[in-house]
């Protein structure tokens, strides 16, 4: 039997992405903000539909310059989760800043909205939600938080691609979100992610932070990294984005499939998230209750044995990882990481095959 993995990158047509990328060997201009840039920056702010969009490298970079954006006195504290790819907590730490780590709701794995004002002090500055696995926070309990003190909301959105709620795109929410365009991504340029941000001045800051500061050929403005998207993923990114919808209504049929086979299986449930954001099918998070007594990782190691590969997103938590723990402040985080010890994301992509699903689930029953 063939290997199942967690996920497979999606790709566009040989052909039609060998057609798209013969221009660059007549222009030979491969990076700095060329022309296919230029075009998947526009494509994409129109179909995330957020007010103002730059392009970087990849979805960490996004985050970390974001942030810097900002200009927060280093030493700031900044709310955040730590359920969550390590990514987040990197890109605070990077900017000099301390993560504060508020705990989650186990529910549909996002910060607990109801936690985050007891941790405000003086030197809070932000506060840096995820949607995790594409489930939509408390965004207005969030904003109104963030208004009451002054503090600005930058979302880590990389696994929310597409998702809209209550008629908006995700990106257009808080002060900064972020995307990445991962090859793993339900959207993905191979690497690429993106800042989506509400004031629009932002965007002179972002892109000296991504180009070296760079505005002229005798003039450096500023002290900035090399974050910019290069020509062949854009190429990758606008021949990607013309399949998007094909792309989740295959995802979508899956997750329905996994769904009802699900739902015959005892101790097994499935993580829904938020109802009322639209979905982008990005993952398949279930949670091991009870399977017949089996634990978590048993059934994770069990899954192995047969060459299927599912992830622990995300064990352990970033608090508990060995560069971060004991670091920052002790918190109460008891949900964040229970969800952690108990929850699997089940392969899902495009053309996952069906009876790989039915596989997936016999396997589940059997051990049952």
């Amino acid at each position: 039997m063939e290997k199942i993995l967690v996920t497979k990158s999606s790709m566009p047509d040989y052909q039609e992405f060998i057609e798209a990328i013969k221009p660059l060997w007549d222009t030979h201009w491969l990076t700095n903000m060329g022309t296919y840039h230029k075009q998947l920056e526009e494509k994409l702010r129109e179909y995330l539909d957020v007010p103002n969009i730059s392009l970087m490298v990849n979805g960490h970079m996004a985050l970390e310059l974001a942030i810097q954006s900002f200009g927060f006195p280093d030493g700031a504290e900044i709310i955040t989760t730590p359920f969550t790819f390590i990514s987040t907590t990197h890109a605070i730490v990077r900017n000099h800043l301390q993560p504060v780590f508020c705990d989650v709701k186990e529910r549909d794995g996002t910060i607990d909205e109801t936690k985050i004002e007891e941790l405000i002090t003086e030197k809070t500055v932000a506060i840096l939600p995820v949607h995790v696995y594409g489930h939509v926070c408390a965004i207005e309990a969030i904003q109104s938080i963030a208004d009451k003190y002054g503090l600005k909301v930058i979302y880590d959105a990389a696994h929310a691609f597409g998702v809209e709620y209550k008629g908006r795109g995700i990106g257009s929410y808080g002060d900064a979100s972020i995307f990445s365009f991962h090859a793993t991504k339900v959207f993905n340029t191979i690497e690429g992610g993106a800042v989506c941000f509400s004031d629009p001045q932002l965007y002179e800051k972002l892109y000296n932070l991504k180009n070296f500061g760079i505005r002229g050929s005798e003039l450096v403005s500023e002290v900035g990294a090399n974050a910019k998207m290069n020509e062949l993923c854009a190429i990758m990114g606008l021949c990607n984005l013309k399949r998007t919808k094909e792309v989740l209504d295959a995802r979508r049929e899956r997750v329905e499939y996994y769904t009802k086979k699900i739902a015959q299986i005892d101790g097994v449930d499935i993580l829904k998230g938020n109802m009322e954001g639209s979905k982008n099918y990005a993952y398949f998070p279930v949670l091991i209750q009870k399977a017949a007594g089996k634990s978590r990782d048993e059934v994770y190691e069990n899954l192995e044995k047969h060459d299927i590969h599912p992830r622990k997103y995300f064990y352990p938590i970033a608090s508990d990882q060995a560069c971060f723990k004991n670091k920052y402040k002790k918190i109460d985080v008891a949900a964040a990481r229970s969800l952690s010890e108990r929850v699997l994301t089940f392969p899902l992509y495009e053309d996952l095959p069906f009876d790989a699903i039915d596989r997936i689930c016999e396997i589940l029953e059997e051990q049952g």
